[in-house]
């Protein structure tokens, strides 16, 4: 049974990376984890740290260096939920983290035990004359000692730390031989990171010492082999929450451990399994002000602690064939001084955990490096690294090259199809693009196939009931190639930085995947080895009939690079049967729309008809879309239930949108603008009767009929995804209207 949070703070954002930055702020804001005065600076800009700040922290300061500050959502450590806040410039690693945490809280989360927080200072002592005495003594005064210690540090003591405990050592310098004895002062540093207090503290007792032993004292200063600072961090994920696609359960439980085992036995795969925990712990220390070389110095230390460089984590089975993990490290971190009383950010990154203390921080610290290497383990484990990581690498370079916003997933797309992720080649798309030409040469884009989208002008929810529905393309919505390659079959949706394995039906695929393996065998393709490379210009889940141009796209790839010779029908009823998979019981306008790109009156009383619409003359439309997914499966569903509990009343708000579309459909053919337009705000009015319109939606609607459309409506599914308007005159002002209220907008023609 899945474990649930009675946190107020729950760590569980649904949709958080889908949001614009703003809205992802006011959730944290909504959630108590921000202040207005957080908010205020982060929107405005003023968390950054400031040169004048900088040139106070460090020397000759001459700039600021800026990372991504993100957060990693879903982490549930000690039955308390966190949202861990993380800078890093890597791409992968918050989606790693953010979905392991996921995974982990549906058995309970992590559990993570710290020991207190100690620093090892030490004291090196020479020219003594009998090492054994030397350490007799030092020992004999430890008292002593221990007090001195703490007199310099007063405050320390009052928190309830300072120092603890002394320990002795012999060595021999292995060039001379020469004889040293180290003491080590064990100091309890409570909240504070405390490098500079055991500092103080071993230039302080260094006086004593040289009396005590007789000898001369030279290094006084602390280590970073913070081994009495540790956490130990555990997980149990059972075998059903493995959910990889394409995988058993025990298939990635097993590989997860063996990829481990490695990392147990050999020093060359520990250092990259070590590094990847450090992705996420180093990402959370430079977040919090802490210092991350010191806490990386202390792991690879810890390591190799018997002699031998080992794997931070192991992985193994229970007897009850769950996975699990455990995570064993040195963990020394502050929540006071330092950074945090100098940096805006991380004082807004410790508020977003909840302003914990030293060792719940490290206890949170410990679980984001067992999740990280979770995350990667299960990678490795399954698809692999390199594969999840070409799309991801490609927005990375393309980010390199400082182009507009709207150039990014162009030149995302151009590197990927060029085969050159490199930053010169980045560049030389961008300049392109900026000049107008094509991001790549034809030599290098090679043949894409395409599809429509559409949009529904009138006749939505009506349709899946025998009514008609008035629709119209949107063209070249998506794109597909299909090449040849030496093994499997892969997917790269390159601006979705998707890049995945698809494995056959019978290894139980889901999701896409699964409707596109059930594609290849149903055109018995499932055995070629081959990369599908899918190219979307309109968004999904927007009520613009993405995925029915998806399918139709990569259906006719799949017809160009092996000859199928597939008819339009053909192309439609295979597009259709991907539909039904998706959706359940859709309508057939997405997917006949998709094939065949023309405006249409479309019915499916039973069995589908269509009649093409010719319009008298081009129809300006201009598309407004909205952050809110449209789920036509959901919505279906609700008219569905509306229906069956009031039968009359909603046949009879069927029966009024078929006459609307009728007489749209009767307006298009005529050029009849003006009559079309009040008949798509009467159509709105109906699908507001069925519940389907959003605020969202509604001011969408408003600034485009306010700014000139002659009509307005949302179009799809409804619950979000988009609206259509009407723009005989005022296509580019309703596109810069929708685009000041915070909406995307783009403009094309029926024809």
């Amino acid at each position: 049974m899945a474990y649930k949070s009675d946190s107020a703070r729950g760590s569980r954002i649904s949709g958080f990376f889908k949001l614009p930055i703003n809205d992802r702020i006011a959730a944290l804001r909504e959630r108590g984890l921000l202040t207005d005065e957080d908010v205020q600076a982060l929107t405005s800009g003023e968390h950054t740290l400031k040169a004048a700040v900088a040139d106070r922290m460090i020397e000759n300061v001459v700039g600021v260096l800026g990372l991504p500050f993100a957060v990693a959502l879903n982490f549930l450590v000690n039955g308390k939920d966190y949202i861990v806040p993380l800078s890093v410039e890597e791409p992968s690693i918050v989606a790693g983290l953010s979905g392991a945490a996921r995974t982990a809280r549906l058995s309970g989360g992590f559990t993570a035990v710290t020991t207190d927080p100690v620093l090892i200072g030490q004291v090196q002592v020479v020219d003594f004359q009998d090492a054994q005495a030397a350490m007799a003594s030092l020992l004999a005064h430890k008292d002593e000692i221990v007090d001195l210690a703490n007199r310099l540090h007063p405050n320390m003591v009052a928190r309830g730390g300072g120092a603890r405990d002394i320990e002795a050592f012999h060595h021999t310098a292995p060039e001379d031989g020469r004889e040293m004895v180290v003491l080590h002062l064990l100091v309890d540093t409570r909240d504070a990171m405390g490098a500079n207090l055991v500092n103080g503290m071993c230039e302080g007792v260094a006086g004593l010492v040289e009396a005590i032993t007789g000898g001369k004292v030279f290094l006084r200063i602390l280590s970073n082999l913070t081994d009495r600072a540790l956490v130990r961090a555990s997980v149990r994920i059972p075998a059903h929450n493995l959910d990889v696609r394409g995988y058993s359960d025990a298939e990635v439980r097993d590989g997860i451990i063996l990829a481990s085992d490695l990392a147990l036995v050999d020093p060359y795969r520990a250092a990259t399994h070590n590094k990847g925990i450090m992705n996420g712990v180093d990402a959370v220390a430079i977040a919090t002000g802490n210092d991350f070389r010191a806490i990386e110095a202390a792991a690879h230390a810890y390591a190799a602690r018997d002699g031998k460089y080992r794997g931070l984590t192991r992985w193994s089975r229970n007897p009850s064939g769950d996975l699990v993990g455990e995570i064993d490290m040195p963990m020394k971190v502050g929540t006071v001084g330092g950074a945090l009383e100098t940096n805006p950010i991380v004082r807004i990154a410790h508020r977003l955990l909840g302003s914990p203390n030293a060792t719940d921080l490290a206890g949170v610290m410990g679980a984001v490096g067992l999740a990280q290497n979770y995350a990667a383990l299960r990678s490795l484990a399954t698809a692999g690294i390199q594969q999840h990581h070409m799309t991801l690498h490609a927005r990375s370079v393309a980010s390199a090259t400082g182009a507009p916003d709207e150039l990014f997933d162009t030149i995302v797309e151009a590197l990927v199809e060029s085969g050159e992720i490199k930053i010169w080649k980045a560049r030389e798309i961008a300049e392109r693009l900026q000049r107008g030409a094509p991001a790549i040469v034809a030599s290098e884009r090679g043949e894409r196939s395409a599809a429509h989208g559409k949009v529904i002008v009138c006749g939505e929810h009506a349709v899946v009931y025998g009514r008609s529905a008035l629709a119209a393309p949107i063209p070249l919505a998506v794109e597909a190639r299909v090449l040849d390659a030496s093994e499997g079959v892969h997917l790269m949706i390159p601006n979705w930085g998707l890049d995945e394995q698809i494995r056959q039906l019978e290894d139980h695929p889901r999701g896409f995947a699964a409707i596109l393996a059930m594609l290849l065998k149903r055109l018995d393709l499932a055995d070629r080895p081959m990369t599908i490379q899918v190219f979307p210009h309109v968004p999904l889940a927007k009520g613009l009939g993405g995925s029915s141009a998806m399918a139709v796209a990569v259906i006719r790839a799949l017809d160009d690079h092996y000859a199928l010779k597939l008819s339009d029908s053909e192309v439609n009823g295979f597009a259709f049967e991907c539909e039904t998979a998706a959706h359940g019981t859709p309508s057939g306008v997405d997917n006949t729309v998709a094939t065949y790109g023309e405006p249409v009156l479309y019915r499916n009383p039973g069995t589908p008809e269509f009649h093409p619409v010719a319009p008298e003359r081009k129809i300006p439309m201009v598309i407004g879309i909205c952050g809110r997914d449209s789920l036509t499966s959901h919505t279906v569903a609700q008219v569905r239930a509306a229906r069956e509990r009031q039968p009359v009343l909603y046949e009879a708000i069927f029966d009024q949108i078929e006459s609307l579309t009728q007489s749209a459909a009767k307006a298009v053919r005529e050029g009849a603008l003006d009559d079309l337009g009040e008949l798509m705000n009467l159509c709105h009015g109906s699908l507001n009767a069925l519940q389907l319109s959003t605020p969202e939606l509604e001011e969408m609607v408003h600034i485009a009929r306010s700014h000139g459309a002659i009509g307005a409506k949302l179009t799809g599914g409804g619950g979000g995804g988009s609206i259509i308007a009407l723009c005989p005159e005022s296509s580019d002002d309703v596109v810069a209207a929708l685009a000041t209220g915070g909406f995307k907008a783009l403009k094309f023609e029926i024809s």
